[in-house]
């Protein structure tokens, strides 16, 4: 493990999935003890996109941008908000220049899927019938999250594959989450690693699907066809049990013909970006940033 990182590991709090409010209780708690984030030569607003029920949304807004991402939080389905994910919000936002609408879904276990995949993609849907509003080009639309809101992303590609739905330009996909069978060699082998390991994925999975039976647009590991999908980014850490189905997620849409850059982050693990005194948590950081720069340049 990168020694930046490993110092900090002893001092993490322990993630319990089988107290949900529990854990967004201290999820919360570490997300309000951050230092605030330079927010100049942004417009932030909060807005509420009409839907059944209706959706919260924090729409980040940097001078002269003329593409957005549609942004997903992480937190094992369970956790994580508008608020905990401001700091991130805010500086994918400047980094990009892209408009970033991040996105209040609906969280497990009170509300299992597809709430929250529903509620991504009426964002979305919203976010393209009202690109001029937005000042967006409807063909410069990406989607993207972390761990979870990864999976949100992956499986909003395809569905609007599916249903025809709104053009998605782009998905970025960090240390996603993307398969509900935990058979994958990272899967079954981390079971003590940092933040996240084999039981809490597995608890997070159950949670977020209940007694349902996984479909692609639920764990779109399981996608047998993966043409047609948006060019994307992938990224994973080495000490995470997501990283191997990652890996296979990128290498089948490239077989599939989908366009991907593909970045493992060597000595890091789930959720350890957000260490940002470590120097390769600020570069993964900024790969975020400039990905998505890049991607939306038109």
């Amino acid at each position: 493990m990168d020694p930046e990182l490993e110092a900090f590991v002893p001092l993490l709090p322990k993630v319990d999935m089988t107290d949900p409010v529990g854990a967004r209780k201290v999820f919360d708690e570490l997300a309000a003890s951050r230092p605030a984030p330079d927010t100049t030569g942004l417009d932030i607003e909060d807005r509420t996109v009409p839907g059944d029920p209706d959706v919260p949304v924090r729409i980040y807004r940097p001078q002269h941008a003329h593409g957005a991402v549609v942004w997903l939080h992480g937190g094992g389905f369970v956790f994580g908000g508008l608020d905990a994910e401001h700091p991130w919000a805010t500086r994918i936002a400047r980094d990009s220049g892209a408009v970033v609408i991040s996105v209040g879904y609906r969280r497990a276990p009170e509300h299992r899927f597809p709430a929250a995949l529903d509620d991504a993609y009426i964002v979305l849907t919203w976010a393209a019938e009202h690109a001029p509003a937005l000042g967006i080009d409807t063909d410069r639309i990406a989607v993207g999250g972390h761990s979870a809101g990864a999976n949100l992303a992956a499986a909003m590609t395809l569905r609007a594959r599916d249903e025809q739905g709104p053009p998605i330009c782009f998905q970025l996909l960090n240390e996603a989450i993307l398969d509900d069978r935990h058979q994958t060699w990272s899967a079954r082998t981390f079971t003590a690693t940092p933040w996240n390991n084999r039981a809490v994925r597995i608890a997070a999975m159950n949670h977020y699907l209940g007694s349902q039976q996984a479909t692609p647009y639920a764990a779109p590991a399981r996608a047998t066809d993966l043409s047609g999908l948006p060019p994307a980014y992938i990224a994973t850490a080495e000490y995470d049990p997501n990283r191997d189905e990652a890996l296979d997620y990128a290498q089948r849409l490239l077989q599939a013909g989908v366009s991907v850059e593909l970045h493992q982050w060597p000595g890091t693990f789930h959720g350890s970006l957000a260490i940002q005194t470590a120097e390769v948590s600020q570069r993964q950081t900024a790969a975020l940033g400039a990905v998505l720069r890049r991607a939306l340049a038109g």
